[in-house]
């Protein structure tokens, strides 16, 4: 077991190989200097692989009515506190027109789990989008049976968005009453089977969770061959069950995003407005440590306060245009670019390349 040397267990991550016990090691650090060790050769690997481009992702919240009652998320069926809000198929259109209008490559509509948007819908709305628009299309709106999926790949839909949040499935299950860990997966192997390019992830932090749970998430997004990934730090909602609970750390994100890229070296990883929320410098930190993506918010201004997740999330009072200029300068003060093309999956492009190439 090379649970004690540092430097092995991340020559194990970037040979691909690890063990648990590998990964959970580099996520302790004893000291600075190996967090910083991770962290730069994080960042080696990500430009030897995906470049210094930053892509976009125009994200269009357009619903927060959702079915669920995740133990964690402000968006669950029993917040009887949240006002609702439902943006019509023009709308969300509109907000697309004006992502494009910005310059995003990529818009990203979400919502609750919300079955008031049929399956035929939301394929009129992709189609839509992607015959007047010159963008790709990620869909993050949850669980649903394969003849959805279908249906919207076929209208368009380039990408999906499914995070497993936990791979624990006990864990899972007390975070998910009502919802099944196996569907979960099954559903992700569905969008797999299907063509769409496929993004998961998890929270860091929540209540249960470990070192070792950590470690076998990584491995279960590295098996899963995510083509994006998105991890953030469980920020505790004070209308949920886990009001109250310590707050995920920001460090300990920074490092699982850095064995992330050590591990899926070819992934898209994203720097999430979580991290922002709480640290001033939190996304930048993050795409000094792999990451190579960002999702500026373009849901109408009037609507964004009421997508709470978590509380007190960011930029939920600035205009897109604002975002657009923000997040822009925000990544030329790291010395890193915006990307200008779709920023389509890269794993099977080519082989990964080493650390020190």
């Amino acid at each position: 077991m090379r649970a004690g040397d540092y430097g092995q267990c991340l020559a194990a991550l970037v040979q691909g190989e690890p063990t648990a016990t590998d990964i959970a090691r580099v996520l302790s650090p004893k000291n600075e200097e190996e967090h910083g060790a991770l962290v730069v050769l994080a960042d080696r690997v990500r430009k030897n692989n995906v470049g210094d481009g930053v892509h976009l992702r125009a994200l269009i919240e357009f619903s927060n009515h959702c079915r669920a009652a995740c133990q964690y998320c402000g968006l669950r069926a029993e917040n009887s506190d949240l006002a609702r809000y439902r943006m019509p198929p023009d709308e969300i259109i509109e907000a697309a027109t004006i992502a494009a209008e910005l310059g995003y490559r990529t818009v990203v509509l979400q919502s609750g789990e919300d079955a008031w948007y049929t399956a035929e819908t939301i394929a009129q709305i992709v189609s839509e989008i992607k015959s007047r628009l010159d963008v790709a299309v990620t869909l993050c709106v949850g669980e649903r049976p394969e003849r959805d999926y279908a249906l919207w790949r076929e209208a368009g839909a380039d990408r999906y968005l499914l995070r497993i949040e936990t791979s624990a499935p006990e864990l899972y299950a007390t975070l998910h009453p009502g919802m099944s860990f196996d569907n979960r997966v099954a559903c992700l192997h569905t969008l797999r089977r299907l063509g769409y390019q496929l993004g998961s992830g998890v929270l860091i932090g929540l209540p249960g969770q470990s070192l070792e749970t950590l470690a076998r998430d990584l491995l279960f997004l590295r098996d899963l061959e995510t083509d994006m990934v998105g991890m953030g730090p469980f920020i505790p909602h004070d209308a949920t069950p886990l009001a109250g609970s310590e707050t995920g750390r920001v460090e300990l994100t920074i490092r699982m995003m850095a064995a992330c890229r050590l591990l899926l070296p070819r992934a898209h990883i994203v720097a999430t407005t979580a991290l922002g929320t709480l640290a001033p410098l939190g996304r930048e930190w993050g795409l000094q440590a792999g990451g190579n993506v960002a999702m500026p918010n373009v849901t109408p201004q009037r609507h964004r306060a009421l997508y709470e997740i978590y509380p007190s999330k960011i930029c939920i009072n600035e205009e897109g245009s604002h975002c657009r200029g923000c997040i822009e300068a925000r990544i030329n003060s790291i010395g890193r670019h915006m990307a200008t093309d779709y920023g389509h999956a890269l794993s099977a492009e080519r082989e990964p390349q080493p650390a020190g190439t």
